[in-house]
């Protein structure tokens, strides 16, 4: 049986997950026998737009300079940036030529799925919320998906090996398959089969739209085994005022005493969707909107040559530096001009003559995250 479809890390380590004219690069300055001194940075937007995004992918990025004779700094892992880079890399230009490819892409993907993340947890700061997505993406980058849902703040992940990737545990109940293959009008049968098989520290989440309406198929379900929550994934086309929806289950549960009982949304929602039924909903299951996060434009263009610098047209010229201010600013100077008053330096430290010199968690990123959106406003 064929191989999947995938490009092996030891392939992207040596450099071979890069595009052509980088090897056309090397084969012509390993021709004329040069190999300058650059510094080069990586950057979507030159200057503050207001547009913030959250950095992510830095751990895969690290790894790919070990062993090389190359001096990284970066911005931290769950900072959030506007303008200016977010990564520079200073040694003989050949050492990482090929790389920037692959760099490109871990930084780019991530991020924008971070910042998805962000912009649903900030949609409904105090409601679970779950990431549901990775069904929509080639499982090889599961992990990278779930890793950014949780650095932009979202409370659980649902894909069994990225879970495992990340030392986590992965949630979830049941699908729609469970009930089908029970048949209709068995809702019941479905639900006790799971409570019957499933370990006991799995919340009792029933899925209730299945077959019949959400408050009719929610009330069974109460009834039929000891419910945490009920969730409801009706299809959009049937679905109407998903508000009310929720609210009349919420009712009718009430009214039957079943005020414990959560109600759980997921099917297709954004930060739109979150804000509009955060008052009515007990948590959330987002996955599409998270998963599927168009990556952001980085770029890495060379700014200085052996000590001076040069840049391609409409690029700046020259390393810089990032600081954030007390009241949330984003300031880009030169290395070798004073920065704001107050203004924290952003870029640090990452890699040192091919070693990380930075440990990675993503807790303190997520922490990092949500207070550095504080601090700028993210999604107010």
């Amino acid at each position: 049986m064929p191989e999947f479809d995938v490009v092996s890390p030891e392939a992207i380590a040596a450099g071979e997950a890069t595009d052509a004219y980088f090897d056309r690069t090397v084969e012509a300055l390993e021709g004329a026998d040069r190999n300058p001194e650059v510094v080069a940075e990586v950057t979507a937007s030159q200057f503050p737009t207001g547009d913030w995004h959250l950095f992510a992918g830095l751990p895969d990025a690290a790894r790919l300079f070990e062993d090389r004779s190359v001096d990284v700094d970066a911005l931290g892992e769950g900072r959030l940036f506007d303008g200016g880079p977010v990564l520079r890399i200073e040694g003989p230009y050949l050492e990482f030529v090929r790389l920037e490819t692959a760099l490109l892409g871990f930084l780019s993907h991530a991020t924008g799925v971070a910042t998805a993340a962000l912009e649903a947890r900030r949609a409904a700061p105090e409601t679970p919320v779950l990431s549901f997505g990775t069904r929509h993406v080639h499982p090889s980058i599961a992990a990278m998906v779930e890793r950014s849902a949780l650095l932009g703040g979202l409370d659980g992940i649902s894909n069994v090996a990225a879970a495992e990737v990340l030392d986590r545990e992965a949630g979830g109940t049941m699908p729609h398959a469970l009930v089908i293959s029970f048949g209709w009008g068995n809702q019941e049968r479905a639900w006790r089969a799971f409570d019957d098989a499933v370990d006991a520290s799995v919340p009792r989440i029933a899925l209730v739209d299945t077959y019949s309406d959400e408050v009719d198929e929610a009330l069974r379900a109460a009834e039929a085994i000891d419910l945490d929550s009920v969730r409801l994934d009706t299809t959009g086309s049937r679905r109407g005022d998903f508000r009310h929806i929720l609210r009349e289950v919420r009712w009718a549960l009430d009214a039957r005493g079943y005020e414990d009982i959560g109600v759980f949304a997921s099917g297709g929602l954004g930060p739109d969707q979150l804000r509009a039924l955060r008052d009515v909903a007990d948590g959330f299951g987002v996955g599409s909107y998270v998963s599927n996060a168009d990556p952001i434009n980085f770029a890495l263009d060379i700014v200085a040559v052996d000590g001076q610098p040069a840049a391609k047209r409409g690029k700046l010229d020259g390393a810089k530096q990032v600081y954030r201010t007390p009241d949330g600013g984003h300031h880009i100077t030169r290395t070798d001009a004073s920065g704001p008053v107050e203004g924290e330096a952003l870029l640090e430290p990452l890699v040192r003559d091919g070693e990380c010199v930075r440990e990675f968690g993503i807790d303190a990123a997520a922490s990092r995250a949500a207070a550095d959106a504080d601090a700028v406003g993210f999604g107010s």
